[in-house]
C-alpha cells in the first residue's frame, strides 16, 4: 500500500484547490492507496521566520504534526494556486519554517554540499492558474515553479514526477473545471 500525503497550499477550503485535493483522493483510494492530507490553510503557525537561520523558532502542534506526514510518505501531492508566478505566501512560509536544517537537509562539515533527508520520496505538483499554460512556460519561463521544483524539493532529494496545470480557470469553457476534475482523478488512480 503506498503512502500518499496531498497538500494543500490554498489558503481557502472551499477553492477549486479543495475540489481537486478530493479528486486526487478518490483516485488514489481506489487505488488501495493510504492517503493523508494537510490543508495549510487549516493549520495554526507562524509562517515568518523571524531569524533567519540565526535563531531556532519553536516548532508549533500543527507543523510538527504535518512533519511526522512528510517522513510518513512516500509520495507528495503539493496542490496549489499560481499566484504572481509562483506559490502563494502561506505555502512559502511554511517551506521557510518547516524544511529547515536538520529536518529536510543537513550540512555536510567543512563543506558546500548537503545530505537529502527527504531523499526517496517522490513528488507532483499540481498547480492552477489564470495564465494559459503555454504563455506561462514559453514568456514566464516557468520561474516560480522551476524554483520550488529545484530549490526546495531536489534540494531536499525529493524526486519530481511531474507537474500537471489546470488553466487557464478564469477562461475556462463549461465543463473545464469538471475536465480538471476528472484528469486529477486518473493522476490519483495512477498514484502519478
Amino acid at each position: 500500500m503506498k503512502k500518499i500525503l496531498i497538500v494543500n497550499g490554498h489558503p481557502d477550503r472551499e477553492s477549486y484547490n479543495t475540489q481537486l485535493q478530493e479528486a486526487y483522493k478518490t483516485g488514489a483510494l481506489q487505488s488501495g492507496a493510504d492517503v493523508t492530507e494537510i490543508h495549510l490553510g487549516s493549520l495554526q503557525f507562524d509562517p515568518n521566520l523571524r531569524y533567519g537561520y540565526r535563531k531556532r523558532m519553536e516548532l508549533e502542534p500543527d507543523l510538527l504534526d504535518a512533519w511526522g506526514k512528510i517522513e510518513a510518505a512516500e509520495h507528495i501531492v503539493w496542490i496549489f494556486p499560481v499566484w504572481w508566478g509562483s506559490l502563494p505566501a502561506l505555502m512559502k512560509g511554511f517551506f521557510d519554517r518547516l524544511f529547515l536544517p536538520g529536518f529536510a537537509f543537513s550540512y555536510r562539515e567543512n563543506s558546500m554540499l548537503i545530505n537529502k533527508k527527504l531523499k526517496g520520496k517522490t513528488s507532483r505538483l499540481i498547480c492552477t492558474m489564470d495564465t494559459p499554460v503555454w504563455f506561462h512556460t514559453l514568456y514566464y519561463q516557468s520561474t516560480g515553479i522551476r524554483a520550488f521544483r529545484s530549490m526546495v524539493l531536489r534540494f531536499c532529494g525529493i524526486k519530481i514526477k511531474g507537474t500537471t496545470y489546470i488553466a487557464p480557470i478564469k477562461f475556462m469553457k463549461p465543463g473545464g473545471k469538471e475536465k480538471g476534475l476528472q484528469k486529477v482523478t486518473a493522476l490519483g488512480k495512477r498514484l502519478a
